[in-house]
């Protein structure tokens, strides 16, 4: 008799905390959404937290990034680190890295007007720097900004110019 009324009171606690939980998330700015976009075939992976930065309708796939490249009135920008840019990037890419945008956007602001088509990119799909990146450039004015989805690695795969 004592372990069914242990068992009531257990699943009463269990039942409560869980709706506590899904009523906090729900109203959270924060919140984890409970469905993700996991096909990369659709683009960047995605958790689709509230405040998610992923924006499909600024991706572009390697065909359009190779014409808006070959056009020359754009500027590619690596949101990946310094390290990983100086072992390679697209080439005549400018390195902004994420972390480092707010010691860096002011110089990177006196080069290129926001009149320009920014393309960024990062490591590929299951990276969202180059989202977060395009983001930031978009707040500081410059409007047309592209996300290259598959960024460095696919470029370089795909033989097309890259710098090391």
């Amino acid at each position: 008799m004592l372990y069914r009324q242990i068992m009531k009171e257990l699943l009463c606690f269990v039942g409560l905390a869980v709706i506590t939980a899904f009523t906090v998330n729900f109203f959270s700015p924060k919140g984890i959404a409970l469905v993700g976009e996991w096909d990369t075939s659709k683009g960047v992976i995605t958790a689709r937290a509230k405040d998610d930065v992923v924006d499909h309708e600024l991706e572009i796939d390697i065909i359009r990034a190779r014409e808006i490249y070959l056009n020359g009135k754009s500027v590619f920008v690596d949101a990946r680190t310094r390290e990983l840019y100086e072992e390679g990037h697209i080439k005549n890419a400018v390195s902004l890295p994420l972390y480092e945008f707010d010691g860096l956007f002011e110089e990177f602001m006196n080069k290129y007007p926001d009149s320009l088509t920014i393309i960024t990119y990062c490591t590929g799909r299951e990276c969202e720097d180059s989202h977060q990146l395009a983001q930031y450039l978009s707040e500081m004015g410059y409007s047309d900004t592209k996300v290259y989805v598959d960024g460095y690695d696919e470029w370089k795969q795909g033989g097309y110019p890259v710098e090391e």
